[in-house]
C-alpha cells in the first residue's frame, strides 16, 4: 500500500483559491489513480476528483467542475487539487486517496488507501 500526507488546507474567503497536496510514499505511486474525496461535518464523505495513472484522464463531481483541477507528478510522488472559486460549501476535510480497479466510480470503497486529510474552511 501507499503512504498518503495531504497539506494546503487553510480558511480562505469566498471567492478565493487554494492547492492542496498529497505527498505519496513508496516507489508505487504510478500505479495507482488518485483520488479527492471531502468530507462535511455531519454528511458523508464525497467524490470530488478523480485522476487516471499518467494524469492523461480525471473525472469531476459536479460540484466542482469547472471551478477544481486535479493532477499528479509522478516524479515527485505527488497529487494537487487546485481550488479556485471557492464556495462556503466547499468547506469541508478533504482526504487523498489511492484507487483500486474501479477507481472511476465515485464511491469511497474504490479506493484503498487514505491520508489524515486537511481542513479547508471558505467564510462568506
Amino acid at each position: 500500500q501507499v503512504q498518503l500526507v495531504e497539506s494546503g488546507g487553510g480558511l480562505v474567503q469566498a471567492g478565493g483559491s487554494l492547492r492542496l497536496s498529497c505527498a505519496a510514499s513508496g516507489r508505487t505511486f504510478s500505479r495507482y489513480a488518485m483520488g479527492w474525496f471531502r468530507q462535511a461535518p455531519g454528511k458523508e464523505r464525497e467524490f470530488v476528483a478523480a485522476i487516471g495513472m499518467s494524469g492523461g484522464t480525471t473525472y469531476y463531481a459536479d460540484s466542482v467542475k469547472g471551478r477544481f483541477t486535479i493532477s499528479r507528478d509522478n516524479a515527485k510522488n505527488t497529487l494537487y487539487l487546485q481550488m479556485n472559486s471557492l464556495k462556503p460549501e466547499d468547506t469541508a476535510v478533504y482526504y487523498c486517496a489511492a484507487g483500486g480497479s474501479s477507481w472511476y466510480k465515485p464511491e469511497t470503497y474504490n479506493y484503498d488507501s487514505w491520508g489524515q486529510g486537511t481542513q479547508v474552511t471558505v467564510s462568506s
